[in-house]
């Protein structure tokens, strides 16, 4: 039986597991039925599902111990997997609909994992409206991120759909048909993003902070001036700890609101093109101007603007490295704002400059600055000081790039990939995106007492994109005239 001791990173996301904090990351993936399906297509794919029973890392891995607060801990194969206690079968009375489905992601989020076993859940949901399944997959963070999942996916779904007639499950995905783990590809360059995964970024300073913890003081200090000075030369960056208190920022319960929204990329590219910004940019507008709705509604929105922590892959200028070079940064979301177009210019020009001052530091700087953003956030998390204080940035948005062409399981389309992500005290709402084959999907995940109604904000989320839209493009009629257009219906669970 092989055995791997965690990292740092991965191992934090144990110590910090709680009923309330349950540590996992899911995803919400729904299906199109093939066409002429047969009645009992669903049971015959359950069926064919309990008869694989083979499995290939990350799946078949479980901690040596399931002891949370073990000083070592080790992932170790599984040779005697019981199947039925990870494969589940539900399904929604039919025709259920956006709201219904959301609401069983919901609960079914809300469920801590078995750490005595492999750390991961796979969820069959059958009576969706539309022609419709879904799979609902989680995973402990510390088997898992953002990244890796979406690279498990790509790797087990076909883009071809007579491939993808024989496909094998997920957790099957990497085994030959004789059971025997296939060689290892050889590794194709990572595509760089602008936005990266929030555990990258907690990587790069779990490690570093690990490395340098005699000089923390010194590094906290030199930080604190260096942010002083760079904000006095610059009013768009964002200081940590700047944040305002709000409803986004307390301790939180363990059960959870899911909701989703999708945005078609080619409006997103137009947008950004004629407003002159990144994707990025509109994303982050979007949902500002989601929660400055939001916490309007229920009159708890802030008199100063609410801020965003967004890891990014940034490059200093004295790196020429060629891996990617992952931070944090923060900016504003401009939720103080009125008016989108100015909304979206603050939250341009906070980006840029966060983006700019990281950029310009030395490689060692831009670890100590990583280092120091991001410990607050980690050692609150390892000492349960998490929503007492001040929050170090009021919400985590983030961005993680998915396949651009359609995926297809047992010749069913897939149809989007819906992040379901953490939700900790301090921070009882994330949202992450996924972009999809011509889709960006939104993820919102949020504490079910701290934010009751939460599907607004995807709601929202989609209306405040086509506000944008409409007063971005401004469409001509023949004479030259503004013409008015009407709001796209949005999605949200």
């Amino acid at each position: 039986m092989s055995s791997n001791r965690l990292n740092p990173l991965d191992a934090s996301w144990l110590y910090t597991e709680s009923r309330e904090t349950p540590m996992h990351v899911g995803a919400l993936m729904p299906f199109k039925l093939p066409a002429r399906a047969p009645k009992d297509f669903m049971r015959q794919l359950m069926s064919e599902l309990r008869r694989h029973r083979q499995f290939a890392p990350p799946w078949n891995r479980r901690l040596a111990s399931s002891i949370l607060k073990n000083p070592v801990h080790r992932w170790v194969e599984d040779p005697n997997i019981d199947l039925e206690a990870h494969l589940r079968h539900t399904a929604l009375p039919w025709p259920g609909g956006e709201r219904e489905l959301g609401e069983l992601v919901g609960r079914l989020h809300s469920q801590p994992l078995d750490l005595s076993r492999p750390p991961w859940e796979c969820t069959l949901i059958e009576g969706l409206d539309g022609g419709r399944f879904a799979f609902f997959i989680k995973m402990h963070h510390s088997l898992i991120d953002g990244v890796s999942g979406m690279k498990l996916l790509q790797r087990a779904l076909p883009t071809e759909v007579d491939k993808s007639l024989a496909s094998p499950p997920f957790w099957s995905v990497g085994l030959t048909a004789t059971g025997t783990p296939r060689k290892a590809a050889k590794p194709r360059p990572e595509r760089d993003t602008t936005v990266a995964s929030f555990a990258n970024a907690a990587n790069v300073a779990i490690e570093a902070l690990l490395g340098q913890v005699g000089t923390v003081p010194q590094l906290l200090l030199a930080f604190g001036k260096m942010m002083r000075v760079a904000g006095e030369r610059d009013d768009n960056l964002r200081m940590p700890f700047g944040a305002p208190a709000s409803v986004l920022n307390g301790r939180v319960r363990g059960k959870r609101r899911f909701a989703t929204q999708a945005i078609a990329m080619d409006r997103i590219r137009a947008l950004a093109a004629a407003a002159g910004c990144t994707i990025n940019d509109l994303v982050l507008a979007t949902c500002g101007g989601a929660l400055r709705r939001f916490l309007e509604d229920s009159g708890d929105l802030p008199d100063t603007p609410l801020t965003a922590g967004i890891p990014v892959s940034v490059r200093p200028k004295d790196d020429e490295d060629t891996g990617n070079a992952i931070t944090f940064i923060i900016a504003t979301l401009g939720t103080d704002i009125e008016d989108p177009l100015e909304r979206l210019a603050a939250i341009r020009a906070s980006v840029q400059s966060a983006k700019a001052h990281v950029q310009s530091l030395p490689r060692q700087a831009m670890m100590q600055y990583t280092v120091t953003l991001m410990a607050p956030t980690i050692l609150s998390l390892l000492t349960g000081l998490s929503g007492r204080t001040r929050p170090v940035f009021n919400v985590t948005i983030s961005n993680v790039p998915g396949p651009d062409k359609p995926l297809y399981f047992r010749g069913a389309e897939l149809l989007g990939t819906f992040p379901a992500s953490i939700v900790t005290h301090g921070q009882a709402l994330n949202i992450t995106c996924h972009s999809y084959a011509g889709t960006m999907d939104f993820g919102f995940t949020g504490c079910h007492e701290n934010l009751p109604h939460m599907q607004r904000i995807a709601v929202y989320t989609g209306e405040a994109f086509d506000e944008l839209e409409r007063l971005i493009l401004k469409p001509k009629t023949k004479k030259g005239q503004p013409r008015r257009t009407a709001p796209r219906k949005a999605r949200g669970r």
